[in-house]
């Protein structure tokens, strides 16, 4: 190999390392702690590189990162797989673009860790409606310092993961003259960072609560999507557990659930125009005399469908519904149908759903479910409108089935870890409702009180805070990310002007950090 080609990989595997430690640091491996030392090493690969190199660089880093993150994706096809992960590395490589510029600046840890939180906010907009897996925010589940998301949502959470790894390169780079002062203010900045959140005071528990049961009835697990999709009795599934925990309680061995959830796709049809379905949700609505949210697919007027999650109370039947507002591109919907809509498997989607528009939350006696459907949870604006639109108690209905059919790569799990985020975010309890697993219940402070594997049936019943208050996150929505994303860009522009400014052969070490900018003469 030559030398040149063997000193480029040499130059990247600082930030493919740094993809794959960020990997680790999200289920199914879980090692938290090993998140900010992915922004550290990303940065450490593209200081003092010109666009290209960074560009390289960026895009190792996410080729290493997303590959093994969604590899659960390839249980649909090779395909998807290896396609989004593309997509997101070079969305990377190109946003690593201008770190360089960052990381010369005075204070640039601070700047660095703000490109991140603005690197976020494009992957989870952008394009078709952005991809939101993967935020630093979404490892930091188990974090003592997690409670940021409190404060600042899921983008402070992102910003104090990376600031952290930004420091620990300051401190491990530094300039000999200025170690010893270098050290110190990176130690005191992330001691600082770390511990401020637990100084901070706890919400006060809420003073009402309620019996919530999670009933997650199973499916098959087949290795044909065609198979999978055919698959008939999941309601009938889900219908059976509802009576074994119907008969538990009559026998006093559990407590009669003020509510009781089903999740996504537990039924694959309208149960309002098809009498079997409609007889079976009745039927086990009237075993628990209790209000039944179902997971649903809904007529709605024309040719219109809903993804949805429809409240059942007794003695009245449906009287509303949730409908997702978030779609699933070549999921829920195929862009460019009349092209792609006839490829492999997304024959299987032989319609687009239409999404939802409100955000009322469903009211069932004292317990007001702010529904969250699967994939809607990674968006904060999705979960936030819920919340301030007066929910008690988030619901996670989701059906993961097809993301674990083959082999199991902890899809599942990611997507508790973002519940456990969502809760501290909102202090609200969440409820996770899955068709195969994992289903969940959650506290205010993201502690998991429950929990089933997949591929099983299983009940879980537990009670639950009904929370009223409202944190400092949901009074503050947006702000954070925008803030932040504009400290990202104002760091960007004050790094050009410096460029303008700079005369060859003058110094301008930063007073603060001790990091050198890139030199006046770098290829760019």
């Amino acid at each position: 190999m030559k030398p040149r080609i063997l000193a480029t990989l040499r130059g990247l595997a600082p930030a493919a390392v740094g993809g794959l430690l960020l990997y680790a640091a999200f289920p199914p491996v879980g090692l938290w702690f090993l998140a900010p030392l992915g922004p550290a090493l990303l940065a450490l690969s593209v200081r003092r590189r010109s666009k290209r190199g960074a560009f390289m660089a960026g895009t190792a880093f996410g080729l290493a990162f997303f590959g093994p993150l969604i590899v659960w994706l390839a249980n649909l096809g090779m395909l998807p797989w290896l396609a989004l992960t593309v997509v997101q590395a070079l969305i990377l490589g190109l946003a690593a673009i201008p770190l360089p510029r960052l990381l010369a600046l005075p204070a640039w840890p601070l700047s660095a860790a703000a490109w991140w939180v603005a690197v976020e906010a494009v992957r989870g907009r952008a394009p078709l409606g952005g991809f939101p897996w993967g935020r630093l925010a979404f490892s930091q589940a188990d974090a003592p310092y997690a409670r940021w998301a409190a404060y600042g949502g899921a983008p402070l959470l992102t910003f104090t993961t990376a600031l952290l790894g930004s420091l620990l390169l300051y401190g491990v780079t530094a300039p000999a003259g200025h170690r010893r002062r270098t050290v110190a203010t990176a130690c005191a900045g992330a001691a600082a960072v770390a511990a401020l959140p637990l100084a901070l005071p706890a919400a006060a528990p809420a003073r009402r609560t309620a019996v919530v049961a999670v009933i997650q009835g199973n499916v098959p697990r087949t290795r044909s999507l065609a198979e999978q999709a055919r698959v008939q009795g999941v309601a009938e599934n889900h219908a059976r557990e509802t009576a074994r925990l119907a008969v538990a309680v009559r026998r006093g061995e559990v407590e009669r659930p003020d509510v009781v959830l089903w999740p996504e796709n537990a039924l694959d049809s309208d149960p309002t125009r098809d009498a079997v379905l409609g007889s079976l949700v009745a039927d086990s609505v009237r075993s628990l005399n209790r209000p039944l949210l179902i997971g649903a697919i809904l007529r709605g007027p024309g040719d219109t469908s809903y993804n949805a999650g429809q409240l059942w109370l007794p003695g009245r039947g449906p009287i509303a519904f949730y409908a997702k507002r978030q779609l699933v591109p070549f999921g829920e919907y195929i862009p460019a149908r009349s092209a792609l809509g006839g490829l492999g498997s997304l024959q299987l989607i032989p319609r687009d759903f239409t999404p939802g528009t409100s955000t009322a939350p469903l009211r069932a006696g004292r317990v007001r479910l702010g529904d969250v459907i699967c994939y809607e949870i990674a968006y904060d604006g999705r979960v936030r409108d819920t919340v301030r639109a007066g929910a008690n108690l988030l619901v996670v209905q989701t059906n993961n089935a097809t993301y674990e059919r083959a082999f199991e790569a902890g899809e599942s799990d990611q997507q508790l870890a973002m519940a456990r985020i969502r809760a501290i975010e909102f202090g609200r309890a969440v409820a996770v409702s899955s068709t195969s697993g994992v289903s969940a219940l959650v506290a205010p402070d993201g502690r998991v009180t429950d929990r089933a594997g997949t591929w099983r049936s299983a009940t879980l019943e537990r009670r639950v805070q009904l929370a009223e208050g409202h944190t400092v996150a949901e009074r503050v929505g947006g702000w954070p990310e925008i803030l932040l994303s504009g400290l990202a860009v104002a760091g960007l522009a004050s790094g050009l002007l410096r460029r303008r400014r700079r005369t060859p052969g003058r110094s301008a070490a930063s007073p603060l950090f001790g990091e050198a900018p890139l030199p006046a003469n770098s290829s760019h």
